[in-house]
Formats: structure tokens, C-alpha cells, sequence
């Protein structure tokens, strides 16, 4: 574990001090969001933060290929795959960040990076399915590989919309994984915890530790499409390489257990991002438009409209991500009866907040209303 805490302290120190070099050059570029009737700022504000993220992820990844156990990991091509795979996502948002991408030019780079990732053998090899280990044929494993990608893009990008709400949402699911991932990989014979999924989730983790602190509001910067798709990507990555190499055995000693959690857990760790973009796409179809065509809908546009300010929104909305990712990882380490217990009262305490919060707004300070007509991610 030593290693893994090195990992996320550089990957960490590196974003952190990137942030400065990330801003500059947003401004230099005129990379700026402009201020639309669906946003929460009042000023524009400087966009380019995947370029730290990329910067921080880098240094984790040269530095583990120095350490005595991790380099191991690296006798395959497979984080390399994800390094030049991030790298190629990175640069289609920054692309898109300062010239504005048409949806299907972004779709193309967000397949291309997928692609690079399957190529070096960042994908699912099996799937674990109602109790046992279940093979695909090739070419299915590797669309679903790149859909897996996919949807965890959008999913980020979907859910940026407030400062410091993308990057809470995924350190939450990057600390769920790690701690998911290096315990599965313990139950390995013989034990081996040094492994592809549990570095990116470390990685992933201390990336986004060190933006968070020029991210929350009132950012000095913000991820734009650079981050949003590049943190999507990583999180695929770890999804994949953690699903991808469990046999449900090692989740769970019990037939239930075995059969539902090793395809729950990784879905309820990302739940929150992936209930947004599923509910936007439903609700943008139901009513005639395409499914990536903008409004103000979104999750954390509700928050604020039931009277939550903008921090408030947002560590709400990391309660219920970790209600979420936290609480599906507790039927893992836990006897499924404490783990029940916890996940309710946690469910409690978080409606609770989210209901009864507003009422203690102050006046004068309350959030201004999000309209509701079209226009958003």
C-alpha cells in the first residue's frame, strides 16, 4: 500500500502545480466557457484543466515504473495504452475547449482513445455473470470495451456543471475502486496487489485530490471538455481492469453475493454520473431532441432549484455518490445485514439533508433560480 499512497501523493504534488501552467495557457489560447442562461457563473471562466490532469497522471505513471513492485505491472503495455489513450482524449477536449467540436467529431476521438486502450489490452476479457466467469468472443469484448469508454465520458461531462461536482464525483469512485480493487486482488493465489486497476484508481484518485483545490468554488479554473473526458476515460480504465479480471468467487463467499455484486459494485460506484446522462438522454428523446443536445436538467440544475447554493449542491451531491459507491462496497467487506443497515441509514441522512437544507437558506443568500428551458450539457 505504501506505493499506491507514493502514487497519489505525486500524481497529486504534479496536478497541483500544473493547475498555474494549465491556466496560463487557457488564457493565452482564450479558452474560456462563455456565460450561457443554463450556467451557474456570473463571469467566464478559464477552461483547459485536463491539461494538469494529464501532467499529473503522467508523473504517476513515469515514477511507478521506478518502485520496486508496481514496475512489474508494467512488463505488459496495457498503462502505457491508457497514458497515450488519455493523451489523445485530452487533446480532442482542448481541442474542443477552445474551438468548440461538433458532437460527432468528440465521439470519433473518445472511440479512437477507447481503441488505443483495447489495442494494449485495457479491456474486458470475461464478464462475471450470475454467479460465474462468462468468456465473449473477441470483437464483442472489445465493443464493449469501447462503449464502456464511451459512456463514461459522457458521464463526467454530463455532470460538470458545478465547481469542484465532476471532480468530488470521481475521486469518490476512484477511492471506491482502489480500496475495491487492491482487496480483490489480495484474494488472488497467490495474493498479488500490485495491478493495473488499483494504479489507475491510485493515479486517478491523487489527480483529482490536487485539482480540487483551484476547482471548488469559486474556481480559478475549471476542467473543461480536456478533464471531463480525460477523468471519463481513466474511470473506464479502472472500471474495465477491475471488472475484466474478477471471478465472482472473490467478491463473495455467498451464491447471492457472487452472482449480483461483481457487476453491481462497479455499476453503483459510478451510479450517480451514470443516472444523469441516462435520465438526460431519456428525457432529450422523450421530447423530440437529440440525446446530446444541451438543457437544464441535469442534476445538480435541480439541486439548486430546490434552493441549495452552489458548495451546498455540490457536497450533497458527493454524499449521495458516496451513499452510492461506498455503500455498494460494504456488502464486500461487511456481513450483508451491517452493510444494509449502514447503506439505509446513510439513504436517510441523505434525503434528509437534501430536503430539509433550503428551509435554513438565509435570506438574501439564497441561489438564483436555474432556468428550465433549453440549454446545457
Amino acid at each position: 500500500m505504501r506505493e499506491y499512497v507514493f502514487v497519489i501523493l505525486v500524481a497529486m504534488t504534479a496536478t497541483y502545480l500544473a493547475v498555474p501552467a494549465a491556466y496560463r495557457l487557457a488564457l493565452r489560447l482564450n479558452a474560456f466557457t462563455p456565460v450561457r442562461d443554463r450556467d451557474v457563473h456570473a463571469v467566464p471562466i478559464p477552461r483547459l484543466g485536463g491539461v494538469a490532469f494529464l501532467v499529473g497522471y503522467a508523473a504517476a505513471t513515469l515514477v511507478a515504473t521506478k518502485l520496486p513492485f508496481l514496475r512489474q505491472v508494467y512488463v505488459t503495455p496495457e498503462l502505457w495504452g491508457v497514458l497515450v489513450g488519455a493523451t489523445v482524449i485530452c487533446l480532442v477536449g482542448a481541442v474542443d475547449d477552445v474551438v468548440e467540436l461538433d458532437p460527432l467529431t468528440k465521439l470519433a476521438g473518445q472511440i479512437v482513445a477507447a481503441g488505443v486502450m483495447a489495442f494494449s489490452g485495457v479491456q474486458f476479457f470475461s464478464v462475471p455473470f450470475l454467479g460465474v466467469t462468462t468468456v465473449l468472443p473477441g470483437p464483442v469484448l472489445a465493443v464493449l470495451t469501447i462503449l464502456t469508454v464511451v459512456v463514461s465520458t459522457n458521464a463526467v461531462n454530463f455532470i460538470d456543471g458545478l465547481d469542484g461536482l465532476a471532480t468530488g464525483v470521481v475521486a469518490i469512485a476512484a477511492s471506491t475502486f482502489l480500496a475495491y480493487s487492491y482487496w480483490i486482488s489480495g484474494q488472488f493465489d497467490p495474493p498479488n496487489v500490485f495491478t493495473s486497476s488499483t494504479f489507475v484508481s491510485a493515479a486517478l484518485l491523487g489527480c483529482c485530490l490536487g485539482f480540487l483545490p483551484h476547482n471548488f468554488y469559486p474556481a480559478r479554473l475549471i476542467m473543461g471538455d480536456s478533464g471531463s473526458l480525460l477523468l471519463g476515460l481513466l474511470l473506464a480504465a479502472a472500471t474495465i481492469t477491475t471488472t475484466g479480471g474478477v471471478s465472482p468467487a472473490q467478491v463473495s463467499d455467498t451464491a447471492l453475493g457472487a452472482t449480483l455484486l461483481p457487476l453491481l459494485v462497479p455499476l453503483a460506484i459510478i451510479l450517480l454520473p451514470l443516472l444523469d446522462v441516462v435520465l438526460a438522454v431519456v428525457r432529450r428523446t422523450r421530447q423530440g431532441r437529440k440525446p446530446w443536445q444541451p438543457d437544464a436538467q441535469h442534476l445538480h440544475h435541480r439541486m439548486l432549484r430546490i434552493g441549495h447554493g452552489h458548495r451546498r449542491a455540490v457536497m450533497l451531491l458527493w454524499l449521495w455518490a458516496a451513499v452510492a459507491a461506498f455503500g455498494s462496497i460494504g456488502y464486500v467487506f461487511l456481513n450483508p445485514v451491517l452493510a444494509s443497515l449502514a447503506v439505509a441509514l446513510a439513504f436517510v441522512v441523505a434525503i434528509a439533508l437534501t430536503r430539509v437544507l433550503p428551509r435554513f437558506s438565509v435570506p438574501g443568500h439564497r441561489p438564483v433560480s436555474v432556468p428550465e428551458k433549453p440549454g446545457g450539457r
